[in-house]
Parts: C-alpha cells; structure tokens; sequence
C-alpha cells in the first residue's frame, strides 16, 4: 500500500515534575532529511533518536520537537541568598534609604538554576513515547496513502476510458486524412497516377499509424494499477511508469492530425500532470 511522505505524530508523557511533549512531523523530500530540537539534559541522545527515526522512516522532511513543562510545585531556580545578601550589604552603605532588595535582585547571579541530571529510568519512558510518535505519525502516513490511492485509481480510470476514445476516433481519423488529401490534389487540378497515389497514401498514413503506442499505454496504465496493489510503496517506481504513460501520450498526439483525437490528448496530459504532481508526496 502506498504511503504519503506527510504526517503528523504526537506522544505526551507525565512523569512526576513535569509534563513531556514529544512531535514528528514529516514533508516530502528526496531523501531523509532530520531535524531534532532537544532540551539540553538529553541532548546526549540526539544521535540515537535520529538512528531510531531513520530505522522507521525511508524518506521525508522529518523534524522532531521535545517539549518540556514543568508540573512541580519547586523548582530548580533558586535565590542565591549569599550573593543577594553581599549585595544589600553593599547598597546600605551608600543609601540606607532606598528599596535596596528591589535593586539588589535585579544584579547579575541572583538567581541560579540548578543543573538537571540525566535519569536512565525517565529516559527509558521518554523512549517509548518517541517510538509512540513515531508510530502514530506512520498510521497518518498510511491514512494518507489511502487516499493519494484512491485519487490515482480515479485518474487512471479517466486516462483509460480517453484511451477508448482515442482508439474509437481512429478510424475515423485515417479515412479524413485521406479524403484531405484526395482533396488536395483535386485543388490542384493536377492528373495524378492512381497506384502511385495509393502507395504513397498507405506510406502517409503508415506514419499516422497509432496501434504500438495504444498497446503500450494500455499496459503502461494496467502497470500502474498492479504497483498500487503492492505492500511496499514506492513512488519512484509510480513516477518512472507516469514518465513511460506520458510519453506514449505525447506520440499519439504528435500522429493524431485530428481535432477529435487530439483534444482527446491534451484531456489526458492534464490528468497525468495531476498525477504526476501527486507523486511528489508518495513515499
């Protein structure tokens, strides 16, 4: 089943002090392409996220946000009460009447904030959360793919069934051409040599001919259908049979040397191209 390279994926996590958001967010991309911002107590395990994220995820725009919030009623900024009081000491002896503490606890290293410590156990909790997001993330990726699914189904449908039109204008198509060019010799006014005329008639409309080009795009489109089908998505693949589909369009365009036909053509290239740029998102 295909996937679509964007999705969303959140896990919370609520420890004892604090309260732990954890996003994966993810756009189309050639590649795999990581952005992680951590807090700096865990900042130590970056690497090991970004090979975690890399293990589940083949390609995308992938970031990956760590939010922290703090749910305790302490907390880990303190007063520095020594230096606050070498502080005050000091004011009085300028000016005993001003508000010396409001002065005092704006100076610089009034407050300290205590450095918090790495805890294995959180961690292993906080590795399950970042393994939740991604997991929800690929339930999105997939939910995604169904749809991009179903809209290729309904494209290619439409190619075929202007397909049919095509193949059902030709006939009519190569017995204009012919009457055009009888025409245009009658216009002349010219005697011409009948089997001669009719040898190069056959010649002309040989090179009009439209038959290998059907059958190709008929299997090029059957192959795209058999390619949704599969467990594994792959929108390179979809993207290279797309380019083989265009090209048999565009040839059938190029002999078609009738209006009918070829507005037929350029229906088809605007459902390509709107296939096409879908595929960009298919991972």
């Amino acid at each position: 089943m295909i996937q679509s390279m964007t999705g969303y994926g959140k896990a919370i996590i609520q420890l004892d002090t604090k309260k732990i958001s954890l996003e994966v967010k993810s756009l189309n991309s050639k590649n795999l392409d990581i952005n992680t911002r951590f807090p700096g107590v865990y900042k130590e395990k970056e690497i090991e996220v970004r090979k975690l994220i890399a293990s589940n995820l083949v390609r995308g725009k992938v970031d990956m946000s760590f939010y922290i919030e703090s749910t305790a009623v302490e907390t880990s900024t303190k007063i520095n009460k020594e230096v606050v009081a070498n502080y005050i000491s000091q004011l009085e002896s300028i000016h005993k009447e001003t508000d010396i503490l409001s002065i005092a606890m704006r100076l610089p290293d009034v407050l300290k904030t205590e450095r918090e410590e790495f805890d294995v156990e959180e961690w292993g909790i906080i590795q399950k959360g970042i393994q939740e997001a991604i997991d929800n993330l690929q339930e999105y990726r997939l939910s995604e793919g169904k749809e991009l699914r179903n809209d290729f189904e309904h494209r290619i449908a439409i190619l075929q069934q202007k397909l049919e039109e095509v193949i059902s204008l030709d006939a009519d198509r190569l017995d204009q051409v012919r009457e055009r060019l009888k025409k245009s010799i009658k216009d002349l006014e010219q005697t011409v040599d009948e089997n001669r005329f009719e040898q190069e008639l056959i010649y002309y409309l040989e090179k009009l001919d439209i038959t290998e080009e059907k059958v190709r795009l008929t299997n090029h489109l059957n192959y795209f259908i058999q390619e949704l089908e599969v467990n594994v998505s792959n929108g390179k693949k979809l993207g290279f049979i797309s380019q083989e589909i265009g090209r048999e369009i565009n040839t059938i365009g190029s002999k078609a040397n009738f209006a009918p036909m070829q507005k037929a053509v350029v229906e088809m290239k605007d459902e390509l191209e709107k296939i096409k740029e879908q595929l960009l998102n298919v991972l």
